[in-house]
Formats: C-alpha cells, sequence, structure tokens
C-alpha cells in the first residue's frame, strides 16, 4: 500500500513539472513561429531589392519603413501579425551597395538584421535600350 501510494506521488510530482513547462513551450512555439516568418520576409525584400539594383537601368534609392502582415491582406484580419521591413541602401563603391534590411514584429523591437553587398549587373539590364539611370524605381 505504501509503494503504491509513493508511486502515485511521483507520478504526480512528473505530472505536475510537464504542466508547468507547457507554457514555456508555446512561448517557445510563437517565438519560432515570429522568426521563421520574419526571416521569409527578409529572405523576400533581399530578392526584390536586389534584383532592382543589379539592372543598370534603375536609380538607387532605398524606400521608407513599411508594414506588412501575414495574411496579405489590406485589413488586418483576427489573429494578425504586422511585420515592420526597413530597409537601408548605402553605396560603398562604384556601383556597389550594401544592403541592410531589419525585420521587427510587435513585442520584439530589435527583430532580425542581415545584410548582402550588391553590385551592377550588365546582363540585368532592362529594358535593353535605356541609359544608365534613366528609370527611378525606390524601393
Amino acid at each position: 500500500m505504501i509503494e503504491v501510494l509513493i508511486a502515485l506521488f511521483l507520478t504526480m510530482i512528473g505530472v505536475m513539472a510537464l504542466i508547468s513547462m507547457q507554457q514555456q513551450g508555446w512561448l517557445l512555439l510563437a517565438r519560432s513561429d515570429y522568426l521563421g516568418r520574419a526571416a521569409q520576409i527578409l529572405h523576400e525584400e533581399f530578392e526584390a531589392i536586389e534584383s532592382l539594383i543589379m539592372n543598370p537601368c534603375n536609380v538607387v534609392t532605398a524606400g521608407p519603413a513599411r508594414n506588412i502582415r501575414v495574411s496579405g491582406m489590406g485589413a488586418a484580419q483576427s489573429g494578425d501579425v504586422t511585420f515592420t521591413v526597413t530597409p537601408t541602401i548605402t553605396s560603398i563603391g562604384t556601383n556597389v551597395w550594401r544592403v541592410t534590411v531589419r525585420v521587427t514584429w510587435t513585442g520584439n523591437n530589435t527583430g532580425i538584421r542581415e545584410s548582402i553587398i550588391v553590385t551592377r549587373q550588365e546582363p540585368f539590364r532592362f529594358p535593353s535600350g535605356c541609359t544608365d539611370g534613366s528609370v527611378a524605381i525606390t524601393y
């Protein structure tokens, strides 16, 4: 009888420990979800900016910070999360730029940030008859 009580007591302690860890598990799950979505947005921003810079027909300027909703809708949806994307483009030489993109979200003002070096690429010239800097595109 005492052995059964001891086994029940130890089982109860184990169950209580698992229940107390559940909140931390949910917080970790939410954090990893935010980081994964932010990394996807960061990657998409890099690809878009890089393709614009590589085209010698485009004037290189960084646009202002903008908000992106996970739902992709114009208005916020129930449970929607808004990410703030801040691009910075710095000239570091002739036809060479450093692109830095920072993605933050509500509750995390630090977010994630990454930089790449982008150069002009003649094969990316479009339209083919343009002169350098003839099309002003702000991103």
